[in-house]
């Protein structure tokens, strides 16, 4: 047996694992000790993995969908040969819109497969490119793309006196960025902040794993974070706790933000927000307090109603404190892949990232930042004329149980002419494909962490090969893309030239291509034996020139921050927009899981099988139901059942939920063993975002009845 060194990607935290190998196949697996980062953190899902190696439905070869219905095992070289010729027919017919790629959260794990994917459809001239950012988190491009960025970064984790976490469980969701709680061994990194003096202030209608360490918790009602927001701001800049110099010099737009969240006094927020006058005040000046500090939000806030708004009020309230980093400190860490470039304590001006670009035919919809708004993928396969989506090719994702409206999703993907999805088993979309494409399991595959390459607060870098054999005839996402490519014979442009497409390049070539100017060169990177922090890469920022300045109050903000004030509310100062609902339900995670990955492997399965429908004991006990009874959720736009569990953390009149679980839609009577799909609770064209077209995912409002099943 021999142990080699690698990283998990079963998330986004990535950990440094030391994995027993035998004869190829993977057996045991282990947190690196030695890790300078990691120091040996790996959790439950990550040690599964030599189980989901050998997994009983683990597909080893292509399938498949022949006339009656049933999958048929071929080989994956044939299977891609016939994909290729039914996308070319389709361009030839309809035209290379009518190819769409939807890139889900696993997309993300692999190093090559989005900038592949991305350039696949740059190659046959198709703008239908979708991945899972624009379901779950589109607010944080637009709202600073609209505010301008500030050249030299803003503070970190690691060198803040004060953190404010919004609606972001890092512990558990092992995510964060720009600042928040590192998702790299994160229950230490929390846990030593803290000893070392740290505050950290926690705004969630739950009080989370996070929001049971901190000095402040703020247990707000579901949606009303811009309301909470506008209410610090507000006793920030009416004490005049705010960076005055910083403002004078950099920022346009102070006297008309101080204007606009003016009527969001504290006896207001209190009632609306639910949360206590003397806590919204104290974290206001326990954040201006600093010196040092940064806000940041999560997956939470960015998926309920106004999302870009909350956004924009993060970044103001960071800005007006002055949480940046000026000329002469030093980065944390610049990244080792981008291009060594002069960083300068100067404003980045605002460049809109919608409102040009391609257009949808539904909603009045556009690109943002390079990409179409999946929340409207549904449509644009269902809508008839010219430009209508009539392939799909899905790859780390499952679209059934992770777009919003899950009844006319499943219309959209029966309407399709071609449904490919490259996935490692027959989830429920596969269920659904013409071909399903076997993938590799990150163990499987070489790879580097390119997502997070600036999430570290060092210079950290990764590079892992393949530690076992492929079990099967697999391919990782970028070759299914790549030898689309070359049986159409169509171009695959990269930063660094155009990568060939004749003969198959090894994943350092195509990393190379992707980088092609990194501080770091990625044959050094692969070099080290595991993960190592690159202590030459030392980038100070340098003083700025620049007169562009950061806009507090761009075109639409005081007017979003108007309606929000403007809303009627109702005796307990919810919004009376929201109906006669008893609860709201919100997102959230759990840790066992990662989205619809992990639910089926056997000792995963004993944390729990079904996504419960947490739920304050005493809303339980109203109810007259106890743990295990199985209740009906319904919208104003559709219904679920869910298993009801008491807790404590949640807040009275809220129901916490997983999302990304359940099945193809007439599962219910299986929700004890699969759980169920929360987006069936939702509508993708009544409540949505008009900049992402992003559905309201969180803070539904809900009935709930217990139901015998």
């Amino acid at each position: 047996m021999e142990t080699a060194k690698s990283y998990c990607r079963y998330c986004h935290a990535y950990c440094a694992i030391d994995v027993d190998v035998e004869d190829g196949r993977p057996v045991a697996i282990r947190g690196d000790a030695k890790d300078p980062v990691y120091g040996g953190y790996t959790c439950i899902k990550g040690r599964q993995l030599p189980e989901l190696y050998d997994a009983p439905d683990r597909l080893h070869t292509a399938l498949k969908r022949m006339p009656d219905g049933r999958f048929e095992e071929i080989p994956t070289a044939r299977a891609l040969d016939e994909i290729a010729a039914r996308i070319e027919r389709i361009i030839e017919r309809d035209g290379p819109r009518a190819v769409a790629s939807y890139c889900g959260t696993y997309a993300f794990m692999e190093s090559a497969a989005l900038a592949l994917a991305r350039s696949f459809h740059q190659g046959i001239g198709s703008e239908s490119f979708y991945t899972s950012v624009t379901i779950d988190q589109p607010g944080r491009p637009i709202a600073m793309s609209r505010f301008g960025t500030w050249g030299g970064g803003t503070h970190s984790f690691a060198d803040a006196d004060v953190v404010m976490s919004i609606g972001n469980n890092a512990v558990v969701s092992s995510f964060s960025v720009f600042g928040g709680i590192p998702p790299f061994n994160p229950y230490r990194r929390m846990n030593d902040a803290i000893k070392d003096g740290k505050k950290l202030i926690v705004i969630d209608p739950r009080r989370t794993e996070v929001a049971r360490k901190a000095h402040l918790f703020l247990q707000v009602r579901p949606g009303e974070d811009p309301t909470l927001l506008a209410g610090i701001i507000r006793v920030i800049l009416d004490e005049d706790l705010h960076d005055q110099p910083f403002c004078d010099q950099y920022v346009d737009g102070l006297d008309a933000i101080k204007a606009a969240v003016d009527p969001f006094t504290l006896e207001y927020v209190a009632r609306r927000a639910a949360v206590p006058a003397e806590q919204i005040a104290e974290a206001a000046r326990t954040f201006a307090a600093g010196p040092k500090g940064v806000a940041v939000t999560g997956t939470g806030p960015n998926m309920a109603e106004r999302a870009p708004l909350t956004e924009h009020l993060v970044l103001a309230l960071n800005t007006i404190c002055g949480r940046v980093n000026r000329a002469g400190e030093r980065l944390p860490n610049p990244g080792i892949l981008s291009p060594l470039t002069a960083v300068k304590a100067e404003v980045i001006p605002p460049a809109p990232a919608w409102g040009h670009g391609p257009r949808n035919r539904v909603r009045g919809l556009g690109q943002i930042f390079g990409e179409m708004p999946t929340a409207a993928l549904s449509d644009e396969i269902l809508e008839p004329g010219e430009g209508q989506v009539r392939a799909l090719l899905s790859i780390g994702g499952n679209p059934i149980v992770a777009w919003p409206d899950q009844i006319k999703t499943k219309r959209a993907l029966d309407a399709l002419d071609l449904l490919v999805c490259v996935d490692i088993r027959l989830s429920a979309t596969a269920q659904l494909a013409d071909y399903v494409i076997p993938g590799k399991i990150c163990l499987e595959r070489e790879d580097m962490p390119v997502l997070t390459d600036n999430w570290y607060d060092v210079p950290y870098g990764h590079y892992t090969e393949a530690v076992c054999h492929p079990n099967g005839d697999l391919r990782e996402e970028w070759e299914f893309y790549w030898e689309l490519a070359h049986r159409l014979n169509s171009d695959l442009p990269l930063p660094g030239g155009s990568l060939p497409t004749q003969e198959k390049p090894g994943k350092q070539t195509v990393l190379e291509h992707m980088f092609p100017n990194p501080k770091v060169p990625i044959a050094d990177i692969r070099a080290q034996d595991g993960g190592h922090v690159f202590e030459g890469v030392q980038v100070m920022v340098e003083p700025g020139q620049g007169d562009a300045r950061l806009q507090l109050t761009p075109g639409g903000v005081a007017d979003e921050l108007a309606e929000v004030r403007a809303e009627t509310l109702q005796e307990n100062g919810a919004p009376g927009k929201d109906g006669d609902y008893s609860h709201l339900l919100i997102s959230r995670r759990l840790k066992h899981v990662y989205n619809s990955s992990g639910q089926q492997l056997p000792e995963i399965r004993k944390k729990g099988t079904t996504n419960p429908a947490y739920m304050n004991p005493e809303d339980v006990a109203a109810l007259g139901i106890g743990d295990g009874d199985v209740v009906q959720i319904s919208s104003r736009h559709g219904q679920i059942l869910g298993v009801a569990a008491a807790a404590p953390d949640v807040k009275r009149g809220v129901i916490s939920m997983a999302h990304a679980w359940g099945g193809l839609p007439g599962n219910d009577g299986e929700v004890r063993e699969i759980g169920a799909s929360t987006n069936r609770l939702l509508s993708n064209d009544k409540e949505y975002d008009p900049i992402t077209g992003m559905a309201r995912q969180s803070a539904i409002p809900v009935n709930v009845r217990p139901v015998a099943l």
